[in-house]
């Protein structure tokens, strides 16, 4: 099977001719729903935006220990590639790999990024790979990070195994997505709710699960924090002026409200 085949039909078309990116609920050529910690809330404009998405990824990329100037990294999802050079450009870390399944999406993260390429030739890559088969050598990794990506991840066992080949002993792995509450019913609910669950775009993973599978896969220590707070309030309210009244993605933050999904910030280090 290529791995054209192996991209879902859903993400296929939302990464592909359909590029997430422009959407309203986005800015900035970055797709994620931000972290809204200190930004005001009164009446936010793209900038905020785009500031809430840079935050998020600072947030994540914090995880990673000093000094960051020998570490070498991947970003499992990369997208438009954007994170990756912000990795290198504000962190400094010896050197950062984006992977992404869809083609198109390396594409973008080549020719939107091509000026950092250019200046950090050994230090900046995009790649096609999948979670499940990391395009890296065993053990070549002291960090992994991924940024509101895991939720597309058909499953999340061959992601935590693949990322435990890639690190080496003492390597670290940094996700942060949202996460379905556990139970059959809370995906139903999720399906009625958003039309990301709906068309199987996003797959509501369980957290405990996801903890578990790294454990399986012989992370040592793993530990997750709660960050719903400091997403889906502020995203919902730019939202407010960006997308129609009754749009579906209007429909997280009660979802976050009554428990059905959290935002999560996950670290696990390599046994």
């Amino acid at each position: 099977m290529s791995s054209q085949d192996r991209i879902p039909t859903p993400v296929r078309q939302t990464y592909g001719a359909g590029d997430l990116s422009q959407a309203a609920s986005f800015a900035g050529g970055f797709i994620n729903f931000g972290d809204w910690q200190g930004i005001d809330l009164t009446a936010p404009t793209s900038e905020d935006r785009v500031r809430s998405q840079e935050q998020l990824y600072h947030r994540v990329l914090r995880a990673f220990p000093r000094p960051t100037e020998q570490l070498r990294l991947a970003e499992v999802g990369c997208g438009r590639g954007l994170g990756a050079a912000l990795a290198l450009r504000d962190f400094r870390f010896a050197a950062v790999t984006g992977v992404d399944i869809h083609p198109d999406q390396i594409e973008r993260a080549r020719a939107v990024n091509a000026k950092a390429l250019a200046t950090y030739p050994d230090r900046l890559g995009y790649t096609l790979g999948s979670a499940d088969e990391l395009p890296f050598a065993d053990a070549s990794l002291d960090g992994l990070y991924s940024v509101e990506a895991a939720q597309h991840f058909r499953e999340l066992t061959g992601f935590a195994h693949e990322a435990a080949r890639v690190l080496r002993p003492g390597g670290r792995l940094v996700v942060t997505t949202f996460f379905a509450a556990p139970g059959p019913e809370v995906a139903e609910r999720l399906k009625i709710l958003l039309a990301s669950f709906a068309d199987g775009l996003d797959v509501p993973h369980a957290l405990d699960g996801f903890t578990a599978d790294l454990t399986a896969a012989g992370f040592g220590t793993v530990a997750t924090e709660s960050i719903g707070a400091d997403v889906w309030p502020g995203l919902d309210r730019y939202l407010v002026d960006t997308v129609p009244a009754d749009h579906w993605t209007r429909h997280f933050l009660p979802a976050w409200r009554h428990g059905l999904l959290d935002y999560h910030l996950v670290t696990a280090d390599r046994g």
